[in-house]
């Protein structure tokens, strides 16, 4: 799952009871770490869902929050550097707060020293290292088992249209020759798609859905549209308006975009997706 969909809500939830199942699971079958019994203080069970909830809370906490605010303060670049370093601080918190954690399991006098600090942060490091790993194998099998797939076969992430009461004023678009000019809603375009010189629009309106074609070319058109950043070229041979996507499906090859009141769906490709992901993003905040 790319980014933005991963911190959305919904999957950042599914993401964090993946983790808490595979570290209790990991932590109560396999014991990877030495434990004295004679100093706990709880069953080696509650010990297990305590280690287990623990950094899931403070993933799901932290990760809520930076997205918060990244959207308050309209923040939308992101990169490889920066989610490892959040990653970084992540499992340096999940160390402070193992060591925090460690008189209430553990009935040792030396609870608090600095050995035990070091201890509990070089486990989160290693523990949190081993499960983005895990994670990365993971995302690399499931794209290579669909890029071998003709189709989309990865589970649809699903969105309510950004805006549905859509009234802005109809923009005039200049075509290759006077007669062809023509003017259209950008609210009301969910789609346009290229055919050597002409564009078909595929529009909707109180009075349903429609197709226009127009004689101009996709670039023509789509260079007279810089004043409206949601009306993003996704595809050498389409434009979709972002503010009317309804339901995406895809991976990190591309994605499979789906709107209201049409079977049609309109893919965006590889080249096109941080510009998408980030101006979908944003369609979302404004919602």
């Amino acid at each position: 799952m790319d980014y933005p969909l991963r911190y959305q809500s919904n999957n950042l939830a599914k993401i964090v009871l993946v983790q808490f199942l595979l570290i209790f699971v990991t932590l109560y079958l396999f014991k990877p770490f030495t434990i004295n019994t004679s100093e706990l203080r709880l069953n080696y069970l509650t010990i297990c869902c305590l280690h287990a909830l623990l950094p899931a809370s403070i993933i799901f906490g932290y990760i809520a929050m930076l997205t918060r605010f990244r959207k308050r303060h309209q923040i939308n670049d992101w990169t490889l550097k920066k989610e490892f370093l959040n990653i970084a601080m992540i499992f340096l918190i999940i160390g402070l707060a193992s060591f925090l954690l460690r008189n209430l399991i553990y009935a040792n006098p030396d609870n608090v020293s600095w050995r035990y600090l070091w201890i509990e942060i070089r486990n989160a490091y290693l523990a949190g290292i081993v499960f983005c790993l895990y994670l990365i194998s993971a995302k690399i099998y499931f794209n290579a088992v669909s890029n071998k797939s003709p189709g989309y076969d990865a589970l649809p992430i699903t969105s309510t249209p950004v805006n549905r009461h859509l009234t802005s004023p109809p923009i005039f678009i200049k075509a290759h020759v006077r007669i062809d000019d023509f003017y259209f809603r950008t609210d009301d375009l969910l789609f346009a798609k290229a055919d050597g010189n002409y564009v078909t629009l595929t529009m909707i309106d109180d009075d349903g859905l429609k197709n226009e074609l127009k004689r101009i070319s996709l670039k023509q058109f789509e260079t007279q549209l810089t004043a409206y950043p949601y009306l993003l070229r996704c595809h050498r041979a389409y434009l979709l308006n972002v503010q009317r996507v309804v339901k995406l499906s895809g991976n990190s090859q591309g994605y499979l975009i789906s709107f209201d009141r049409t079977e049609d769906k309109v893919p965006v490709s590889r080249a096109y997706l941080n510009v998408f992901n980030q101006i979908y993003q944003q369609a979302n905040v404004a919602c």
